[in-house]
């Protein structure tokens, strides 16, 4: 066996703290667009003073909240912010024990009459890691996106996708960046469990079979998955235990043991259904090869959003709530979330 370098060594070692002592992972990386959308729905204006304020909100939660989340993903914006003080977020997280990372896709463009969708950012992504990596990020995030239907996902946008992702993969650990790789299978559409389940081996298989021929480090990666979960306008009534068994059979079905972890994404579940199902899944019987954990945007703040509302004199409530609801889910990485 060759000997790991230093930087792979580094890349292990990051990857192992990230999800370490049942942390999970907050994304504070939405686009302009979808905090927008978020901010609308507290009654909130989408400015620049506003998001810069609202994700200083969490950073400086940073220091409560760095026993139940390891790390906490960046938007490009938002990694050169600062607090009213003057100290860099990426800074203030870092001192409290909790690992900077950035999102470095660029968003989907359409592949087919299907509209499904590839994700771009490729063709810049070598140079912007360099820089990311550079300024204090430790690992990054590529979010690719499937459509579940009668057609899709289509082997094309499969394959596209999962090669990309692979590249992704590996010019981040280039550049001592652990890559999350984030297949997410979209929850709208009317698909049952079964067919949740079907296309998530199809897409998981695909991506493992494109990061090893791209010859990625996978005990230097985290996968960031969808949990297998019935589209939302689909009359299927299963149980969170049922969505919890099916998804640690496709997880492994396919995720090799080597990779240290799988930190799922929330999508479109509540608050209260993306800790129950991440509860079920963590008590689910039988041996598992990873730490399975979580890595949730909406469902760690939309509450936050609600109780904050723009307002100084909100923000210490809105910090409590935050740390409510990651403690709550590092519970929930135990099996022991109420």
């Amino acid at each position: 066996m060759t000997p790991l370098t230093p930087n792979q060594q580094s890349l292990i070692t990051t990857a192992n703290q990230l999800l370490s002592n049942n942390r999970g992972i907050l994304a504070a990386d939405e686009s302009l667009d979808t905090i927008g959308a978020r901010f609308k729905d507290a009654g909130i204006e989408n400015t620049v003073e506003n998001r810069a304020a609202y994700r200083g909100l969490l950073a400086a939660t940073a220091p409560r909240m760095s026993a139940y989340v390891g790390g906490v993903i960046l938007h490009d914006e938002t990694f050169a912010q600062c607090l009213d003080d003057g100290t860099r977020i990426v800074s203030v997280l870092s001192d409290a024990g909790i690992m900077p990372g950035i999102k470095v896709d660029q968003g989907t463009e359409r592949l087919n009459d299907e509209d499904e969708r590839i994700t771009r950012g490729l063709d810049t992504l070598n140079a912007r890691c360099e820089a990311y990596a550079r300024d204090g990020a430790r690992f990054a995030k590529w979010r690719a996106v499937f459509r579940v239907s009668a057609a899709t996902p289509s082997r094309s946008a499969v394959q596209h996708n999962a090669g990309a992702l692979a590249r992704y993969a590996y010019t981040c650990q280039t550049h001592n960046l652990v890559p999350i790789v984030e297949p997410e299978i979209l929850i709208d559409g009317d698909h049952t469990l079964a067919r949740a389940e079907h296309a998530s081996r199809q897409v998981l298989s695909e991506v493992f079979r494109a990061l090893n021929e791209q010859q990625v480090l996978l005990q230097a990666v985290i996968l960031k998955p969808s949990m297998v979960l019935p589209g939302l306008q689909a009359r299927d009534t299963s149980s969170a235990e049922e969505i919890a068994e099916a998804t640690v059979r496709v997880m492994m079905d396919t995720v090799p043991a080597s990779v240290p972890g799988i930190a799922f994404l929330s999508g479109g579940l509540s608050e209260e259904k993306a800790t129950e199902y991440l509860n079920a899944i963590n008590k689910t019987p039988g041996a598992k090869p990873w730490r399975l954990s979580f890595s949730y945007g909406r469902a760690l703040q939309k509450s936050v959003l609600a109780v904050w509302k723009g307002k100084k004199e909100n923000v210490a409530q809105a910090q409590k709530r935050l740390v409510e609801l990651a403690e709550r889910n590092a519970l929930a990485t135990q099996g022991r979330a109420l």
